[in-house]
């Protein structure tokens, strides 16, 4: 290879994603905490549906997502017309940041954002801007401070990860009128049906012509594994991603599972149920160990420590004990854990070596 291959400038700034750790060595049964994955995993009709897919392989999928895109619609009120389908929600954003912002751009987030929002800016050869978070919840007015005439897109979680905070509607509201006129606001959902009664944005992205909403099948709709994420916002920017969109994107496996798995909305009350109860006692263990956390809406608990040295040193006993959690520094939280809600064994288990933890330096 010469000298004379190069990638595109600012390709080689990016710092590659690190995703939750998954094992531990030495340990053959340890219990993952790390990647905010469902623990009762998929519908049964989900699974059923992606049993009987293995029969079409054979068979290039729909380019449309027409089937997928309706049963979203039916099931969320939305026009299906005004809904796209990737790869992981992570796709429809990198669609956005490849049709919308380049050279000159600025794309804007929150300090303690998703960390693909800087990296697909990057890739699109925008400047990614980071903007300060309020007591680690997001920060309307230092948004839109920040905004400028070369402010193309504003990403924000709601609820945040790895944060777990989250903002009102009537401030989501403030930021989508306040933005500058070629601006688009979107709204990550990634962990909206976390939070009873929350639509993701989806009203505000249905009225408004600068609000686009993403989410994902890979949190509560417990299909991590494969990747299935769609977005929803004006039809003028549907018809732009599509345009750029891989025609094969998603297997026929993948579209007809997530169908299956939108249309059972009683697992979903489930785990949205059986999440909050141990949110709130997984949150309330750690507190009485001493170790706060904000007021979580997703299903994760962000615990603070008393700094860096002993958040690492948190995170070696619970390895050692089988217990794998995310460690946050990458996120400019290097005095916190990021701990999955689990099931309730889980949940006690890790309760209780957080404690074990705490009375050694005590």
């Amino acid at each position: 290879m010469t000298n004379q291959i190069r990638p595109q400038p600012g390709i080689m700034d990016i710092a590659l994603y690190e995703g939750g750790a998954a094992h531990v060595a030495g340990v053959s049964d340890a219990i993952k905490l790390s990647s905010n994955e469902n623990p009762f995993g998929p519908s049964d009709k989900a699974r059923e549906a992606y049993a009987r897919a293995v029969h079409k392989l054979h068979r290039y999928p729909s380019t449309d997502h027409a089937a997928l895109r309706r049963a979203i619609g039916e099931v969320h009120g939305l026009d299906p017309a005004q809904i796209i389908c990737g790869v992981g929600s992570d796709e429809i954003i990198g669609l956005l940041c490849n049709a919308y912002a380049g050279r000159g751009d600025e794309v804007l987030f929150t300090e303690h954002g998703f960390l693909m929002y800087r990296i697909y800016a990057q890739a699109a050869g925008a400047t990614p801007v980071s903007v300060a978070e309020r007591d680690r919840t997001t920060d309307v007015d230092a948004l839109l401070a920040a905004c400028s005439k070369r402010t193309k897109l504003v990403f924000i979680a709601n609820p945040n990860n790895p944060t777990g905070t989250m903002i009102g509607l009537p401030e989501i509201r403030r930021l989508a009128d306040g933005l500058p006129p070629q601006a688009i606001l979107v709204l990550d959902g990634a962990y909206a049906e976390y939070v009873e009664g929350y639509d993701g944005g989806a009203k505000l992205a249905t009225e408004r012509g600068n609000v686009f909403m993403t989410r994902t099948f890979s949190k509560i709709y417990g299909l991590g594994g494969l990747r299935i994420g769609w977005g929803y916002g004006p039809k003028p920017i549907v018809d732009v991603l599509n345009r750029v969109r891989g025609p094969f994107n998603l297997s026929t496996s993948q579209l007809e599972t997530a169908e299956a798995a939108v249309r059972d909305q009683e697992h979903v009350q489930r785990c949205r149920e059986e999440n909050a109860r141990m949110r709130a006692w997984l949150a309330e263990a750690l507190a009485e160990h001493g170790v706060p956390s904000d007021t979580s809406t997703a299903n994760f608990i962000l615990a603070r420590f008393a700094d860096e040295a002993e958040a690492q040193a948190c995170d070696a006993y619970l390895q050692s004990q089988g217990l794998i959690v995310r460690r946050v520094a990458g996120y400019g939280l290097p005095q916190c854990l990021r701990i999955t809600v689990g099931d309730e064994a889980s949940c006690r288990r890790v309760a209780h070596a957080v404690g074990q933890f705490k009375g050694q330096t005590r």
